[in-house]
């Protein structure tokens, strides 16, 4: 019985010392993964906002902020992959062979054209499908009045100055000037001198009276 017992002892201590052995190995692999994502297409390198970066092996990442830094624990040997719409995907190997828990990193990416093919949505399964759905409609007077004051540009504008803005809409809002802020990073934005459309557009107001002081 006292053999059985001192076997068992022994064998639960080896199990302990190795245990902590893996646990302290493991540990000794952890390091703070951080750097920047910048755009290395040209001469001129600016970050990369909101880059995925994710490690292969675990399946868990982060994302780069405004300025294109990002930080993460990661473990030596681990594969990094860089991805964002519009640049091309970009794979890192840790070095296994760091003495430093702590490891930097300046990521360039290029840029990348996608061609997407033309895609044309119908609400039905096909054109000759719309047209005798389309011929057999029967709209009443009192519908097509109703279409058209709802329609008309007076209770429209009403509706635009009336009716406030939610939340959803505000978020919406916000994110469209970021992204038309993010679309000519690094690069002069175009002028509306230059622009016919705008020109048609000034020339129509100025008939209209809309620069004339109002009293």
């Amino acid at each position: 019985m006292i053999k059985y017992i001192l076997t068992g002892c022994l064998s639960l201590f080896l199990l302990t010392g190795l245990f902590a052995q893996e646990e302290q190995l493991e540990g000794d692999s952890l390091i703070q993964f951080s750097g920047m994502v910048l755009d290395g297409s040209d001469a001129m390198l600016y970050p990369i906002p909101y880059v995925n970066i994710l490690l292969t092996e675990d399946g868990r990442g982060t994302y780069s902020d405004l300025k294109g830094f990002f930080s993460i624990v990661a473990k030596k040997g681990d594969v990094v992959t860089f991805s964002s719409i519009g640049y091309k995907d970009v794979e890192f190997i840790i070095p296994d062979s760091l003495t430093d828990n702590r490891y930097s990193l300046v990521q360039l990416m290029t840029q990348d054209t996608l061609n997407l093919p033309q895609a044309v949505v119908f609400p039905w399964p096909s054109r000759e499908h719309f047209k005798l759905e389309f011929l057999a409609m029967d709209v009443s007077d009192e519908m097509q009045e109703r279409a058209v004051a709802n329609l008309a540009e007076s209770t429209l504008a009403r509706m635009r100055e009336e009716v406030a803005t939610d939340g959803n809409e505000n978020a919406d809002f916000y994110m469209r000037q970021q992204a038309k802020s993010y679309y000519y990073l690094g690069q002069t934005p175009p002028m509306n001198i230059f622009n016919p459309m705008a020109w048609a557009q000034f020339f129509e107001a100025w008939k209209r009276g809309d620069f004339k002081k109002k009293e």
